[in-house]
Parts: structure tokens; sequence; C-alpha cells
């Protein structure tokens, strides 16, 4: 019997087809859903990309039963590993977050961004095999903490302020770990006592991606940033391997 099911791969990005797929991808999530912008974004090649892409591995989650998306390119993480931040001289992050506590911290970073899945494919398994392949990368560089920007669509305060208040109260990195939002595009997020805060409702708003990484023990940095570019707010996930539960851990690697 046939199956019709999804057929899943995943690799580094090694050819120019594997870089293109990957932005194109971008392009459809993060532009055309989502409405970002910037310089570099190819509008007639349907291509979100930026200055720093050369530098970071870009992991993809790669459907052989899709033929209709270019290179069957469904899924994307854009990885920058401490080696190779040598190179570029910073972090992507670092736009919009002061990390010196991270660095400073001594442990092997590890820095995510860009993830985005087809949206056919989001509520499916298609995070969880994505997610595998990322901690065989993270076994295989030795890597001790995750971190990066992980998003708000919009950035009206306001109506994300119980969230990002729910965020503040039961999920803020420890002082030792928290980066701190920087620049005027900097807002605070502790908006809302946490004994005025409808936490279902609350955790509702919270996208599907930043509550995944807390039920893997992830935290969020200090402050929220406004990317009026790609018409988020972002907060700065931090995840430390070291410190995860084992049914985290277990979540996490299977």
């Amino acid at each position: 019997m046939r199956n019709n099911g999804p057929q899943f791969r995943t690799k580094l990005a090694e050819t120019d087809q594997d870089f293109v797929a990957a932005q194109r991808l971008r392009y459809d999530v993060f532009v055309s859903e989502l409405g970002a912008g910037g310089a570099l974004v190819d509008h007639d090649n349907r291509l979100e990309r930026d200055a720093l892409d050369p530098y970071f591995d870009h992991l993809l989650l790669i459907d052989d039963a899709r033929s209709d998306v270019m290179g069957g390119v469904v899924g994307v993480y854009r990885l920058l590993p401490a080696h190779k931040e040598i190179a570029l001289g910073r972090y992507y992050s670092e736009d919009e977050y002061d990390i010196g506590r991270l660095r400073r911290s001594g442990l092997k970073l590890l820095e995510l961004g860009r993830t985005c899945l087809h949206p056919n494919y989001r509520g499916s398994t298609a995070l969880f095999v994505l997610w595998q392949a990322l901690a065989d990368y993270v076994t295989a560089h030795e890597i001790d903490l995750l971190f990066g920007v992980a998003s708000f669509h919009g950035t009206d305060i306001g109506s994300l302020a119980p969230a990002l208040s729910l965020l503040y109260h039961k999920h803020r990195a420890e002082d030792d770990l928290c980066p701190s939002a920087k620049g005027k595009n900097a807002v605070d997020i502790n908006l809302i006592p946490y004994q005025d805060i409808d936490r279902k409702a609350a955790m509702v708003q919270v996208p599907s991606l930043i509550k995944a990484y807390l039920r893997l023990g992830g935290r969020v940095g200090q402050g929220a940033f406004i990317d009026h570019t790609f018409n988020t707010t972002d907060v700065c996930m931090v995840l430390n391997t070291q410190t995860m539960t084992v049914k985290q851990r277990q979540l996490y690697e299977r």
C-alpha cells in the first residue's frame, strides 16, 4: 500500500539550491504570512535573507513526498555555534539584547533563529523531527546553552501584556543567565501584577514555539524588543541543557 504521509529527513544546507529553498520558506512565512520586511528581502524571487546568512548553519526539514514545495523544504532552523560566531564577531540577537551574561558564563553557546515551519506542518510531528536533528547537532558540538529571539506576531504591547507579564512572573531566566533587551525599542514586560492575570487566556496568546521551549525548561530574558521590520515583539529565550530535567531532556531528545 502506498504511504501518502510525509517522508521526513533532515540535513544541513550545503548547496545553493538548499539555501534558496530555506530563504523561500522564510519568505513565505515571515514576509507573506507575517508581514516582515528588510533591506535584503528579494520580493521578485520571494527570498527572505540577510547579510548574516553565510555565517550560519541552516538546518532543513525536508518532506520528500512534497513536490510542490521548493526542494521539499518544510522547516528551517538557523544556527550559529560559538566557533562560527568568532568569524562573524557577534550574534544576531545582540542587535536586540545584551547577552553579556551568557558570554561570561563559560558555557558553550548556540544561537537559534529564523525558525519556521510550512503552515501545513504545524501541530504535527514535524517540529519534533526537526528537534531531533537539532538534538543531534547539539550533541555533536557539545553545546551547553541554547538561546535566541522568539517572536509574538504584532507590535501592540497592550494586547500582548497578559502573555508577556505571565512570562515575566513565571518564566524569567535566572539573573546570571538573563539577557536584557536594549535600545529604544526595548520595552518592559512586567505590565500586569501576577494576581491580575487570566493565566489560561494569557497562555493561549503565547506562540506555539515559545510554549514548546517553556516545556523544555526554557526561560525568557528581561524585557522585550519591538521589531518593526519583522512586525513582531521579540523575547529572548534561554535553554540551559545542563539543567534540563529528565522529563524535559527526554522530550527534547526524542
